[in-house]
């Protein structure tokens, strides 16, 4: 028996109710099993704590194998602390206009970013944000997080102004934005858009106290 026709639009992209190319069934299948490897591994975190949740488990929960997970995350360390707000941010950064400074910018996009999450998905970064503070196992690879943040500001801050990601004062304020932020928000909610935009305010009026 000859197999049945695939329709057109479960394997090429249409467009969404905004217009926009909607996800390929392949992007799509490979988007749920990501979500599903992150929704798994942090029950198991929850239920038996980050320290005793191997991957082998995460992968068995999420009824894949643990070569799978690696394609998804090259770590465990990876399941928390991707950051799936970078590209909303970033865009939303962009899409700012040109008149504001690079920190009104940010605060603008940052609050944007936050209010465009669904209930679900606002717990879920909050839950994140939160194991990335507390559980000292992340700590330790904070710093790179950092390091990381610090050069994909620069890089945002550079192509607004016109200057390049190294230099001085490009680096000097991706630098001050996210050791701010750090120090604020550690010993706070660390999820808290409020918060964030008070230290993007701090900051932009010359911290004068």
């Amino acid at each position: 028996m000859p197999a049945e026709p695939i329709h057109a639009e479960s394997t090429r992209p249409g467009p969404d109710t905004a217009g926009r190319a909607r996800p390929g069934l392949r992007e799509r299948k490979k988007e749920r099993t990501r979500s599903t490897i992150r929704r798994e591994a942090f029950r198991l975190f929850h239920e038996q704590g980050y320290a005793a949740t191997t991957v082998e488990q995460i992968a068995d929960a999420a009824e894949i194998s643990p070569s799978t997970f690696f394609r998804y995350f090259p770590s465990k360390e990876q399941v928390v602390l991707a950051d799936d707000l970078d590209p909303i941010m970033i865009q939303r950064f962009r899409d700012q206009p040109v008149e504001l400074s690079a920190l009104e910018a940010f605060r603008r996009a940052t609050l944007e970013s936050f209010e465009a999450l669904d209930p679900a998905e606002f717990a879920f970064e909050r839950d994140r944000a939160t194991f990335v503070a507390t559980v000292p196992e992340l700590r330790g690879v904070l710093a790179m997080e950092m390091d990381r943040n610090v050069d994909m500001i620069a890089e945002l801050v550079a192509e607004r102004s016109g200057r390049t990601p190294a230099d001085f004062e490009v680096r000097a304020l991706a630098g001050a934005l996210i050791g701010a932020a750090k120090a604020v928000l550690m010993d706070r909610d660390p999820f808290d858009p409020t918060a964030i935009a008070r230290v993007i305010a701090f900051l932009e009026s010359g911290m004068r106290l």
